[in-house]
């Protein structure tokens, strides 16, 4: 057989002639042709055998020669010859119906010709309709049935039918369903309440049939209540520990209020988050007596109920809305876990102490409004705090060893827990703390402890970083023995918590080591704006601000900016997540750059926006340096200068400010008071002081000194003030005369006049340290004779006078108080 593929329209072709012979078979005019099939409906993957038949007296075939193909669909089946009888009737197998529907078709003159057609369909039987069930609608009053037809479609029409049989009433009845439709609500009237009755579904079609599991059952018994409630919840006076629940149905199920009914009771903590497990049930309880007593409840606690109900074994109802009440109070018991933490004060020599409590699992509040105090004995209770939350701060002196706790209510006190109060200890113990999520409410937080010696346990402390408040702090003890623990609570995504592990010693607490730690981690919300820091000739330095805790979202793992220049040559630079900043290296100055940062943690990473810049070729750290390297120079520079005039001063000096000599303002030395022996001790006071002078210093030169001589003496360097010998009393007066050298030096001799009166100090003597110059006469010249008698005597040079041979007179030195005065210091020396 061979299969050839034909266009679709040959299958409109087929219909309109199927058509056409069944419109001639009706007018009793003979079709031209017909196939007879073995069945229209087959199932599917069966074989179909088809014979095409043409009359002989077929206007297309009058007197031409015939040849029959065959089309499936848009298949060309071709015969094999052994498979033609005549030319008039062809006959084929198909081996295998693959199709759900098709089309099969006989045709002459190459198919151009459609003589004959018929429409094939195949399928499977109905499978057995499976989970049949039925509820009873009280609202409405009908039993709902429900099935599932089977896995398998049957791809034919089948035919679905609903039949029930009550035996004691001898009723009967069978409900056609549409097609497709698996369900069927019977009416109240068809049925007995409380008869059971017999229910079972059959499918049908050509290929075959099916029927479903049989079920009996009572109608009520499959009944689904509607939400009962609770009306209120009492006690009684003296019954602690019992509620008294009162409860009801809907209107619409008041009709039931005699028919024994079960519900089930539940009950949580206003403070818990999981119901009792399992459910309280209670048994035959009627609607007209709907009261409800349930006890062995904790005591002066407040609890939440919820009933649901049902007839027998028929579904339970949904859940009733809560309802709460308390139960009776009494005093509280039990112990509370108690967490301190102690520090020094360091203005005084108090501690500081915070303490934290919770209620142990076997502490009972038995109330709802539970307060709590804090005292010390010192002979007698007294009271350090009394508050409503779970903690207290306070100072205490450190000779105080021990507080208590107590848990107060309207009823009474608990019995105090005794707190001891140890100093704190610088012990580290703990080396590595971790916590990581454990699942959407819980972290597991692992620890390593290197200290083991006197070890009693661990406090495991958590509260979250953005809230600073105590009444977050959280803790939980631990014995020495773990080294993990999962702590669970109401845990923020996204927000950071302070996880501590503190070891407990017998006598303190030691160091703890704390992490941080996120539920679940998402990409920061905002990226830090970047900011150009410093600018070197080729380099940048960028920093950033850190991103405030509540917009991390995460553990910040790194930072990375990606920078590009004109190019598009993307670079990129990472820093760590303790590091804000980084230097971007060798830019180019005459290009413009764009760059951002992305911001990573653990959970995703942000990119920010888009900063643009340029380098400068001359930069401030640039300029800073040129300037500051100009600076050093030039005071080096000034430095040099001013040492080398300090070296230079005197010949600067004397080059830049001429000396002008004046001999009058010359200074000498002071002489000591040993001067004043030279004094004549015979004079009276009231005469006229005749010393008017003590010491003289003379300067002995010679008369003329040659040129190389004038010179060494004139550049000698040392002090000219001493070169004189001091001569007191020598009559010997060596001839001065004019030198032609510039200058000469001398001394200037300080004395008072001889008609002054005799001073009651000693006379004071200078002597003469300049080596200025003395201004010379414009002419040599020669001392005139000093005069003071009839004869002349000469003292300072030559007589012309006085005619050799000639003896000269005595000299009366009394009578010269100047000379006398030499003669008596010459006299001294010797």
């Amino acid at each position: 057989m061979v299969v050839m593929m034909i266009p679709t329209w040959m299958l409109v072709i087929a219909v309109l002639v199927d058509a056409a012979n069944g419109a001639r078979s009706q007018g009793d005019i003979q079709p031209c042709a017909r196939i007879n099939t073995s069945s229209t409906e087959v199932p599917l993957g069966s074989p179909v055998t088809a014979t095409c038949v043409i009359r002989e007296d077929c206007p297309l075939v009058i007197g031409q020669a015939v040849h029959i193909e065959w089309r499936l669909g848009n298949e060309l089946i071709l015969s094999s010859p052994a498979a033609n009888e005549s030319n008039r009737v062809s006959r084929i197998v198909v081996p295998s119906f693959n199709r759900t529907e098709a089309v099969l078709i006989c045709c002459i003159q190459n198919c151009s010709q459609v003589v004959a057609g018929v429409a094939i369909r195949a399928g499977h039987p109905p499978e057995m309709p499976q989970n049949l069930s039925c509820q009873m609608n009280l609202t409405s009053e009908t039993l709902n049935c429900k099935w599932n037809p089977g896995q398998q479609d049957t791809h034919l029409p089948t035919k679905y039918t609903l039949h029930t049989e009550i035996r004691d009433l001898n009723l009967n009845h069978t409900y056609n369903l549409p097609p497709e439709v698996h369900h069927y609500c019977i009416p109240r009237h068809e049925l007995g309440m409380f008869i059971k009755i017999e229910i079972y579904v059959k499918a049908e079609n050509n290929l075959g049939e099916a029927t479903s599991e049989h079920i009996v059952l009572d109608p009520l018994s499959t009944a689904k209540f509607g939400r009962p409630s609770i009306v209120k919840i009492d006690v009684e006076s003296k019954r602690l520990g019992c509620l008294k629940l009162t409860w009801g149905l809907s209107p619409r199920e008041a009709w039931t209020r005699h028919i024994p009914l079960n519900f089930e009771l539940r009950l949580k903590t206003a403070d818990s988050d999981q119901w009792s497990s399992p459910p309280i049930p209670v048994w035959q309880v009627k609607l007209s007596k709907p009261v409800k007593e349930q006890c062995r409840l904790l005591h002066g606690t407040r609890y939440l109920a919820q009933i649901r109900v049902r007839y027998m074994q028929s579904p339970w109802s949904e859940w009733s809305s809560s309802k709460s009440g308390v139960t009776l109070e009494t005093a509280p018991t039990g112990r509370l876990d108690s967490w301190m933490k102690v520090s020094r004060n360091h203005t005084s020599k108090n501690l500081n102490i915070q303490l934290f409590w919770k209620p142990s699992k076997l502490f009972r509040a038995n109330t709802q409004n539970l307060s709590y105090i804090v005292s010390h004995l010192r002979g007698e209770r007294r009271r350090i705090c009394s508050t409503n939350e779970k903690w207290c701060t306070f100072q205490l002196s450190g000779r105080v060893r021990k507080v208590h706790l107590s848990a107060v209510n309207s009823a009474g006190k608990s019995h105090p827990t005794e707190i001891r109060i140890h100093q704190p200890k610088a012990l580290k113990a703990i080396v590595d703390v971790t916590a990581v999520p454990h699942d959407d409410r819980s972290f597991l937080v692992q620890w390593t402890a290197d200290v083991t010696s006197g070890l009693t346990g661990y406090v495991v402390e958590w509260k979250p970083l953005l809230k600073t408040d105590l009444c977050h702090i959280h803790f939980e003890i631990v014995n020495k023995n773990q080294s993990s623990l999962i702590i669970s609570g109401s845990f923020e995504p996204y927000n950071p918590y302070g996880i501590s592990v503190y070891p407990r010693f017998k006598n303190g607490t030691g160091l703890p080591q704390t992490v941080n730690a996120y539920l679940r981690q998402k990409a920061p919300s905002v990226v830090p704006k970047i900011q150009l820091k410093k600018t070197w000739k080729s380099d940048i330095e960028i920093s950033w601000d850190e991103i405030p805790l509540e917009q991390r979202n995460g553990m910040i793992k790194g930072y990375k900016v990606f920078y590009w220049d004109e190019n598009r040559h993307v670079k990129v630079v990472s820093a760590d997540a303790e590091d804000r900043r980084v230097i971007l290296k060798d830019l180019n100055i005459s290009s413009s750059y764009e760059a951002f940062m992305m911001v990573s943690t653990f959970g995703g990473s942000l990119n920010g926006s888009t900063i643009y810049f340029k380098m400068n070729p001359f930069d401030a750290v640039t300029v800073v340096i040129t300037v500051t390297s100009l600076g050093v120079g030039l005071a080096l520079l000034i430095i040099a200068i001013v040492l080398i005039c300090f070296s230079k001063y005197k010949k600067l000096n004397s080059n830049l400010w001429p000396v002008v000599p004046d001999p009058a303002n010359s200074s000498i030395k002071r002489w000591s008071s040993e001067s004043t022996q030279f004094t004549h001790p015979s004079w009276d006071n009231e005469e006229p002081n005749p010393i008017c002078l003590s010491h003289l210093s003379f300067l002995d030169l010679p008369t003329k000194l040659s040129k190389e001589e004038d010179d060494i003496w004139l550049n000698s360097s040392e002090d000219t003030s001493d070169l004189g010998e001091s001569i007191c009393g020598s009559p010997f007066t060596p001839t001065y005369s004019g030198s032609n050298s510039e200058s000469v030096p001398y001394a200037t001799v300080l004395f008072s006049s001889c008609n002054d009166p005799v001073p009651d100090e000693h006379h004071v003597y200078l002597r003469s340290e300049s080596t200025q110059p003395l201004l010379e006469t414009e002419e040599p010249f020669t001392p005139k004779c000093y005069q003071n008698f009839a004869r002349e005597q000469c003292f300072f040079g030559p007589c012309d006078d006085i005619s050799e041979g000639e003896e000269e007179p005595p000299t009366v030195w009394e009578d010269f108080p100047f000379l006398c005065a030499l003669a008596m210091n010459e006299s001294e020396n010797d």
